[in-house]
């Protein structure tokens, strides 16, 4: 059985930056188009986009494994809200289809891999 590395930056946690990734597609994509000009969605696009990795960074500075899993559970509700958005952006227009498919898939894996990063830490608090 392999242990793991300890992480002790936030900015280490490849959740993290998949996450910081996510979120800097979610603002190119909000610069152009119709999405560009509905200022509503497009800032709770984004904010929701940003929450993903500020909660996991938040959580990880708290220093404590169970502070640390209630804000990774914020950041796995982010991604709901994220792809929620991303499919009434497509359904009226604003995201072209292919591109929505892409941005949900990410949000999707990036859940799963914060699903799998909680439960992996209930397992071994001590």
């Amino acid at each position: 059985m392999s242990k793991r590395k300890k992480v002790s930056r936030f900015e280490d946690l490849a959740v993290w930056q998949e996450g910081c990734d996510l979120a800097v597609q979610i603002y190119e994509l909000s610069r152009e188009g119709k999405l560009a000009r509905d200022y509503g969605l497009r800032d709770q696009m984004t904010r929701s986009a940003v929450s993903i990795p500020s909660n996991i960074a938040e959580g990880k500075e708290r220093e404590t494994a169970p502070e640390l899993i209630r804000y990774l559970y914020i950041a796995k509700g982010s991604t709901g809200e994220l792809q929620t958005q991303l499919y009434i952006a497509q359904k009226i227009g604003y995201v072209d289809e292919e591109v929505t498919y892409k941005l949900i898939q990410q949000t999707k894996v990036l859940s799963k891999k914060l699903g799998s990063f909680i439960q992996y830490l209930k397992r071994n608090i001590n």
